[in-house]
């Protein structure tokens, strides 16, 4: 599947997402057009998704994340289809994680602080459909977040 090769373009790419194919090239020793064309090779299998921004969400004045463990009604059946749509679209859910057991469903959430976390919880997160239980947690700090894979 991945080759050394591959595998070095990708650490280096991790590493700076903003390096041009060329300057992968020298970093990997190897011609402009081969990087090219390995990184689009990689982007057309699908491991490689996207390149994206990394925005700290801090700086532009969200300073509450909480993570909300949802239990939904099963007795509906269909529960996560239309609880999972509805979720998708309150703006302040940054992640949506399934799982298989006690709870179902993990949002991530920011606000700008306990006020608005609070003003998002009541309107746009209790209005949800299907929630039988929520148990939320405050993040107090980010030890750890690595997106990066260890290649």
């Amino acid at each position: 599947m991945l080759d050394d090769l591959d595998r070095r373009l990708l650490r280096h790419w991790q590493a700076d997402a903003t390096l041009s194919p060329g300057e992968l090239a020298d970093l990997c020793a190897i011609s402009a057009g081969k990087a090219a064309r390995r990184i689009a090779r990689m982007q057309e299998a699908g491991i490689v998704q996207g390149v994206s921004a990394v925005i700290d969400w801090a700086a532009l004045g969200y300073s509450v994340e909480v993570s909300l463990r949802v239990t939904l009604d099963k007795t509906v059946a269909r529960a996560f289809d239309e609880f999972l749509a509805a979720a998708r679209e309150v703006p302040e859910v940054t992640e949506i994680q399934t799982f298989l057991g006690r709870v179902d469903v993990r949002l991530s959430i920011i606000a700008r602080d306990m006020g608005d976390y609070q003003s998002i919880y009541r309107d746009r997160i209790l209005t949800l459909p299907h929630i039988a239980e929520v148990e939320a947690l405050m993040q107090i700090a980010q030890i750890k977040a690595v997106e990066a894979l260890p290649l």
